[in-house]
């Protein structure tokens, strides 16, 4: 049926963002980490000898430290968990509702409990505490609430309380759940300086991240060893060292005297220069083409030494031998780079 007027339709724009009354995610996105920082800034004067104590008694524990808590608790919680456990501290996160329907066999007599929870009064992780106090298990609380029930059944209890959190209807954890982190980053740095841990410890946690490949992997792991070294005689012709550095594929040879012992290396850039000597290649000798003396490594050396040396000597190859004579291999820039050993 048609209408005697047209009508036109009216389109609905969205507004711009700038223009919508009180949206700026910049000032919003400043304002929540003015408020998380001043939450970590003031537990620096809140530490105490709680601290140190707590600190003390992780030390002392003789079994695993079990980290707990409900919620986003429980999310930071892991993170301690697994900080704690990378840095040499036997430790594992357990789910309090959990552990109250069957996983409390996981916590033993000689474990400690980091219990997490900014109220205090979380049912779920206060359902734990008389199991770990029959188990005779030392309690470290972190919360927010100093005269809560988890504060005053914990062996030791730090204070994580914040002025406000980030969100702006204070109801989702933002500023104190950062608190949180930050003080579980300080209790496991302290515990690890306490124990005296070391860059070669973190490794051994992490062997299959770049530090545990620098501290672990060792120059004879990557090194081209038997028939892969390039290897001429001393008393062979030019000509030939050419067509073993070509058959090899790493840009030199090593050249051995008669008892096998290194005299030296030929390079592509050894090469190079000789011709433009206007020197005939044919009639040279390859030890009248190496270059003496070069430079060695040793197969028990960690492979981080290897790029060191490259890198100050402006090389890509290194030879690596026994006493600096003999010759057990060949280390390639390439190969070390390849295998993340940067």
């Amino acid at each position: 049926m048609r209408r005697g007027k047209t009508e036109k339709m009216k389109l609905s724009v969205p507004s711009s963002p700038k223009t919508v009354k009180g949206l700026d995610s910049l000032s919003d996105g400043k304002r929540v980490l003015e408020i998380e920082a001043r939450a970590v800034l003031a537990l620096i004067d809140r530490l105490d000898e709680k601290f140190s104590k707590a600190v003390d008694l992780l030390v002392r524990c003789k079994g695993k430290v079990v980290v707990s808590g409900m919620g986003k608790s429980g999310l930071i919680g892991q993170k301690i968990a697994a900080t704690l456990a990378s840095t040499g501290t036997s430790s594992f996160f357990l789910h309090p509702a959990e552990g109250v329907h069957g996983d409390l066999g996981m916590l033993a007599r000689r474990d400690l409990l980091i219990a997490i929870s900014n109220s205090g009064e979380t049912q779920e992780l206060l359902q734990l505490l008389p199991y770990v106090e029959r188990m005779g298990i030392p309690v470290i609380a972190l919360t927010g609430r100093m005269d809560s029930t988890l504060a005053k059944n914990a062996n030791i209890t730090l204070d994580v309380s914040v002025a406000e959190e980030a969100c702006p209807l204070g109801l989702a954890p933002t500023a104190s759940t950062t608190a949180v982190l930050a003080l579980g980053d300080a209790l496991a740095v302290a515990l690890l300086q306490k124990r005296g841990f070391k860059e070669e410890d973190f490794a051994l946690f992490h062997p299959g991240g770049t530090l545990g490949r620098r501290l672990l992997v060792k120059v004879k792991d990557l090194m081209h060893a038997g028939t892969e070294i390039p290897m001429v005689s001393e008393t062979v012709g030019g000509m030939a060292a050419m067509l073993e550095m070509t058959a090899k594929k790493l840009g030199m040879t090593t050249v051995v005297d008669h008892d096998g012992y290194l005299v030296g290396v030929i390079t592509d850039g050894d090469v190079r220069r000789f011709i433009q000597r206007g020197t005939d290649l044919a009639g040279a000798t390859a030890k009248e083409l190496a270059t003496q003396h070069s430079k060695t490594i040793g197969p028990d050396d960690l492979a981080a030494k290897a790029v060191e040396m490259m890198e100050r000597f402006s090389i890509t190859t290194l030879v690596v031998t026994e006493d600096g004579r003999t010759v057990l291999g060949v280390v390639h820039l390439h190969d070390l780079l390849k295998n993340g050993i940067v």
